[in-house]
């Protein structure tokens, strides 16, 4: 929510991009950004092992990725294909995107993989109650603490910190002595704690419509 509310500030770097890829088949540009989620997440999986080489390259997909999936909607509309379908189209891809990068996180060596199923939970479910919350006529929801926009941020930022981390200490998890933990497994807690309480707000704000 906190970066999901600067959407009019994001317009201005989306529009001119939307202009320029106004050659471009809107649902083309989702397919890209689809599959380059696919990578990243096969990318972050193998990333345990070669994270000097992968997990830079993972920041720039999961950007690159983010920046096509925000722009081909207004492409879309730009261009008059702008319609129901695109809008399911997209919803169905952002969540399989979610998939793709979340999940490549959970089943590898960077993450426990039960605070990962916790956390890819919180993040389909926060995503599920704002387009509930459409499909029953009050609008798409977007009130809460963690939005779509809030975490391609930190997909982006975490990989580049944890690379950084092993680059200066030589470890891939902090070791506190009591407990061990990976910059990624933050970023897991972080989704796991903030996205079911957006479930949660969500839930609530959207009771409150309903007649």
């Amino acid at each position: 929510m906190v970066l999901d509310a600067q959407r009019g500030r994001a317009d201005k770097i989306l529009m001119p991009a939307a202009n320029a890829l106004k050659g471009v088949d809107p649902n083309l540009i989702s397919v890209i950004a689809l599959a380059l989620a696919l990578v990243v997440g096969i990318l972050t999986y193998y990333s345990f092992d070669d994270w000097g080489l992968l997990l830079p390259i993972i920041s720039i997909l999961v950007l690159v990725s983010g920046f096509l999936d925000a722009v081909d909607g207004k492409v879309a509309r730009l261009v008059g294909k702008a319609g129901k379908r695109g809008d399911f189209i997209d919803h169905v891809f952002d969540r399989y995107a979610d998939i793709f990068m979340i999940g490549g996180v959970v089943v590898s060596s960077w993450c426990n993989i039960y605070l990962g199923i916790v956390a890819l939970l919180g993040v389909l479910m926060t995503s599920y109650m704002g387009t509930q919350a459409q499909a029953l006529g009050i609008g798409r929801m977007y009130a809460g603490l963690l939005g779509r926009a809030d975490r391609i941020v930190l997909m982006f930022l975490v990989p580049l910190v944890q690379w950084g981390y092993v680059l200066i200490t030589g470890d891939k998890f902090v070791d506190l002595g009591w407990v061990q933990f990976s910059m990624f497994e933050l970023m897991m807690l972080w989704f796991a704690i903030v996205g079911n309480l957006t479930v949660v707000q969500r839930g609530i704000a959207t009771w409150k419509e309903l007649k």
